[in-house]
């Protein structure tokens, strides 16, 4: 699979040299992307360096670190999924995000990936309610037209043909 991300960051100058210890995370952090990237309209940017940041309409819900660091993926949460989150070992508040209900894996065994799964789609749907009612329904617009690829001239066509 090829990673346009590992690409952006070996090209980058601040970076001209990718570590041994990034190149073993790949796995995980394909199967975040693939899975980040799965949700409607979601997209993934490269920032502040080697983070690779998760957005709907330009809002981040996910962070994933691309170099060696103390923690290796952050996403909001609900209030009650932070309160029992943090409690775990591996998972911290989120520097900096905490107060907005982010928390942050320390260890890529900290939580298992079908739970991973579910928080990181919670955290797609958070962050999605918080965008303003003409995005979300732009957005829903889209994926509705994306949705619907017969017009319905050629419908009454095909209903008329089976009458």
């Amino acid at each position: 699979m090829r990673l346009p991300w590992l690409k952006q960051l070996k090209n980058s100058a601040q970076h001209p040299e990718i570590s041994p210890k990034l190149l073993r995370m790949n796995a995980d952090i394909d199967w975040v992307r693939e899975l980040c990237l799965s949700f409607p309209n979601a997209k993934e940017q490269v920032t502040w360096g080697a983070d690779l940041t998760f957005r709907i309409s330009g809002k981040i819900f996910a962070v994933a670190v691309l170099e060696p660091a103390n923690v290796w993926l952050s996403f909001k949460c609900s209030a009650e999924n932070f309160a029992e989150l943090t409690e775990r070992a591996g998972i911290i508040p989120a520097p900096y995000m905490a107060r907005a209900q982010w928390v942050a894996l320390e260890s890529k065994d900290a939580l298992p990936k079908e739970e991973l799964a579910a928080l990181l789609r919670e955290s797609y749907g958070l962050v999605f309610a918080k965008l303003p009612k003409k995005a979300q329904q732009a957005l829903l617009q889209v994926k509705r037209r994306k949705a619907r690829p017969v017009s319905r001239k050629a419908h009454n066509r095909k209903t008329r043909k089976r009458d």
